[in-house]
């Protein structure tokens, strides 16, 4: 009896010590971004599976400003490039008003709601990475339909060292011009 106690309690301390390690793991927003970077059409280059873009091409994330915040329209095509418009409609505002890089993002009225991450800003290249604060989700977007090779290249080396597992990555088929 004493012995099985030992091995419970020692399993618990082992897992305890663990949790600071895999909490740690997960990666972090940018120091700082500039709102207007957020603005406009962004393209998908990208992804970490989710059930909600399963089959989804060509996706696309329009940002504008509204009142204190934004208004996000994200779409993609079921299929193909040319298949059926598949639409989401958020409302987003900064989280951390400190570096912008955390935005709470609502669906359906306020139904759901998910906090986003910028984790990657490369404005001189055109992309960033953006993520589910908790790190199930991760996009890599662009503000042209396709990233040169070299860049997509360099962007999925930064996913690697944030500590995603990029043999995961989806690479959906990009938008038309």
């Amino acid at each position: 009896m004493l012995k099985r106690l030992i091995v419970i309690l020692a399993a618990a301390a082992a897992l305890a010590a663990a949790l600071p390690a895999a909490a740690a793991s997960v990666a972090q927003p940018v120091a700082h971004i500039e709102l207007a970077r957020m603005m406009g059409r962004w393209y998908e280059v990208a992804r970490l599976p989710n059930m909600t873009q399963r089959g989804c091409q060509a996706g696309t994330s329009d940002w504008t400003r509204s009142g204190e915040g934004f208004a996000v329209v994200q779409a993609c095509h079921k299929g193909s490039p040319d298949g059926p418009v598949s639409e989401w409609k958020a409302k987003a505002h900064v989280a951390d008003p400190v570096s912008n890089a955390k935005f709470k993002m609502s669906f359906f009225g306020g139904l759901v709601s998910q906090e986003y991450w910028v984790l990657e800003e490369r404005s001189d290249e055109g992309w960033l990475i953006l993520a589910t604060h908790d790190g199930k989700y991760l996009w890599l977007m662009s503000q042209k339909p396709i990233l040169p090779m070299a860049i997509k290249t360099e962007a999925v080396a930064r996913i690697k060292q944030l500590g995603f597992d990029v043999g995961r990555l989806e690479f959906p088929l990009p938008a038309h011009g």
